[in-house]
């Protein structure tokens, strides 16, 4: 709960698992996943974007394994990945099968087209013998047949259905390892999906608004519907689906949890929209604070306001605050007390130095290399 006294609600109680070190669901922190788009057969492409989604906080990373090529490559992109692998798994169960051979942390599974129960077993059986977590992964758009039949389309009935069925085949097989995600591309859709599923069962939950579009319009779609369900104490896990460079994912997924003040990482740059008020450029210095303290990884907030309307009051709830003085020279606040005035010339350059002094202290280590002044 933040410090106005409201805040999301209570997380929805549920199992624990365990993506390799990750422990998802249980009241664990909730994790940020993303998936590479390179060729899994293409080992060190794929390895590269793994670490880069590492860099950018990814807590899981998803590869695809489509073929056999992939699920050979996939022994050493485990190896090298600082980060727990899930393989990614359609249509063909013996590729689940090799990923769990080859160290695959969790599988995911969809069941209206991995196959028949037998299949399904075979592949619990490859989990359980290498350690294996699972994930079912139920998508509006490739439910089985007779559901769409009896449902006439995708609903949310339709997909919990799916769920439920692909639940009671686990458990038949005493496998209770997993989570299981509802995704669809239409909000209310999805939501309604993940609701009626944090009712109908207690395992972890993976959210996500699948296809979601590209840069903008994705994460303002995916930003709504999980929103609404964190904010309900719904979800253990989020993936934002973006057209986009995945690494673009990560930052999207990180900015919702910091919303939602659900999970802290990095610099919160709280800033106005800018007006005739401003008293220097807001904007830019908005744009060139993100991009040079995007390397730190410690929660500090930092307010930005181009007057006095409000300046001065959200500088004293920020670790480091600037507010628009007259004559170009601004005042800076440090730990919520005004502190010295800065000019136009040197304010970013200065807050930048602020920011890593302040992360070092924190931290108890060395600041970055400091901008130059």
């Amino acid at each position: 709960m933040g410090d106005f006294g409201v805040g999301p609600a209570a997380r929805r109680p549920s199992r624990q698992i365990r993506v390799g070190k990750v422990v998802v669901g249980g009241g664990a922190t909730i994790s940020v996943q993303s998936m590479t788009n390179t060729p899994t057969s293409d080992e060190a492409a794929t390895v590269k974007q793994v670490y880069a989604l590492a860099a950018a906080g990814a807590d899981i990373v998803r590869v695809s394994c489509p073929d056999e090529a992939s699920t050979k490559a996939l022994k050493h992109i485990v190896y090298e990945s600082p980060v727990p692998i899930v393989a990614d798994i359609h249509f063909h169960f013996k590729r689940a099968i090799e990923a769990a051979e080859a160290g695959a942390t969790c599988l995911r599974i969809n069941p209206g087209n991995i196959g028949s129960a037998a299949r399904v077993r075979e592949v619990v059986r490859a989990a359980r013998d290498h350690g294996c977590s699972m994930r079912i992964g139920v998508n509006a758009g490739s439910l089985e047949k007779d559901l769409l039949e009896t449902f006439g389309r995708p609903t949310p009935e339709a997909m919990v259905e799916s769920a439920r069925r692909h639940i009671r085949v686990l458990e038949d097989n005493d496998f209770r390892d997993f989570k299981i995600s509802v995704k669809a591309s239409n909000v209310y859709l999805a939501v309604a999906a993940y609701r009626a599923l944090a009712v109908a069962c207690d395992y972890p939950l993976h959210l996500g608004i699948t296809e979601a579009g590209g840069l903008y319009s994705g994460t303002v779609k995916s930003s709504i519907g999980l929103g609404m369900l964190l904010a309900e104490g719904i979800g253990d896990t989020i993936r934002v689906s973006l057209s986009a460079d995945p690494v673009e994912e990560v930052k999207a997924g990180f900015e919702i949890l910091k919303a939602l003040e659900l999970r802290q990482r990095g610099v919160t740059v709280i800033a106005c929209p800018s007006c005739a008020r401003q008293q220097f450029e807001v904007v830019r210095t908005v744009a060139e604070l993100e991009k040079r303290l995007a390397h730190i990884q410690m929660p500090l907030s930092v307010s930005i306001i181009g007057c006095v309307v409000n300046g001065p009051g959200e500088a004293r709830s920020t670790d480091i605050g600037v507010t628009g003085g007259g004559k170009g020279s601004h005042l800076v606040y440090v730990s919520g007390i005004a502190d010295h005035k800065i000019d136009d010339a040197r304010l970013v350059d200065h807050v930048v130095e602020l920011v890593e002094k302040k992360a070092a202290e924190v931290t108890g280590t060395a600041p970055a290399l400091a901008a130059a002044s």
